[in-house]
């Protein structure tokens, strides 16, 4: 099955979706030569897919293929991962007209024209990604995410390439903390996964309904959570549920690109970054983004790490 979809304003997909790679390999979402393979599930059974585009980030047109499927049901789905993972949802025009009143926002639009945050479809993965994430660079962040993917999630072939669909709740709540030990997670986090992971699966924790709520009642939710707090329950609201008026100002990364462009270098405070975050309003969310994709361009520019 294939369908195809117009992006609603810019989009430069392979900057969008460059995420993937960056930090290294994501066996659940591989992007390789061009194109994105990810699986969805419909019904109990996995379904890869591929996404391929072409045209410039004011014309781009995106092709979904899912090889072998026939269910409707499944494109459907997969149309839905995308537009979320290609952050479709989100008003980059709104956002663009009100940076031209912020210098240096302004002065990034035009370098990433058409970039978009990824937001990631499934609210497991996302907090479980937010765990190995904390207090470690992107890069170790990765690799310890690969290795859990592999270990735990499923196979499936799409194109002729193997994409692991991330592990579901059931399977890691019955992992053990020392198969996670092995995989180079702190004893902490992986009770944290596991803990989250029983409690999802228990039915005591639905995900999928914070969707519906407002920011205060999903961060109470998830702080309340062992092992998550404010800085966790603020990606996930920027990063999953692709809120707009959402800063995670405690993250140092984003503090790093606050100082870079607004504090000739000086590491800010996190009070001082969500005093100026807010002023941006709904637009919050991507300002962020912008910002710490432009301290990453720049970084390559001047021939530092990216």
């Amino acid at each position: 099955m294939e369908a195809t979809l117009a992006a609603p304003g810019p989009l430069d997909v392979s900057r969008t979706l460059a995420r993937f790679h960056l930090w290294g390999e994501d066996p659940a979402n591989r992007l390789a030569d061009g194109v994105f393979r990810r699986a969805v599930r419909v019904q109990g059974r996995w379904h890869g897919y591929e996404l391929r585009w072409a045209g410039g980030p004011d014309d781009a047109r995106l092709t979904l293929r899912l090889p072998g499927a026939r269910s409707a049901r499944a494109m459907d789905a997969a149309l839905a991962e995308v537009r979320q993972i290609c952050g479709l949802e989100l008003d980059l025009p709104a956002f663009y007209q009100a940076a031209r009143r912020e210098p240096v926002l302004g002065a990034l639009v035009p370098r990433l024209y058409g970039l978009r945050p990824t937001l990631m479809p499934q609210p497991l993965e996302m907090l479980v990604g937010a765990v190995c994430a904390q207090q470690v660079n992107l890069r170790f962040a990765f690799t310890v995410r690969a290795r859990l993917v592999r270990g735990f999630g499923t196979p499936v072939a799409v194109g002729g390439h193997t994409v692991y669909a991330f592990p579901d709740a059931e399977r890691l709540a019955r992992a053990q903390a020392r198969q996670l030990r092995a995989m180079q997670f702190t004893v902490r986090k992986a009770e944290y996964i596991i803990g989250l992971a029983r409690q999802v699966a228990s039915g005591a924790l639905d995900l999928d309904a914070l969707r519906g709520r407002p920011n205060d009642e999903v961060m109470r939710t998830l702080t309340a959570i062992r092992g998550f707090g404010r800085w966790t329950a603020e990606w996930f609201l920027a990063r999953s549920l692709g809120r707009g008026d959402v800063c995670p100002a405690g993250d140092l990364g984003v503090r790093k690109a606050f100082g870079h462009f607004f504090g000739r270098g000086r590491l800010p405070s996190e009070a001082s970054v969500r005093r100026r975050a807010a002023a941006w309003g709904s637009h919050q969310n991507l300002a962020v983004h912008y910002l710490l994709a432009g301290q990453r361009l720049e970084g390559a520019t001047a021939g530092g790490a990216t």
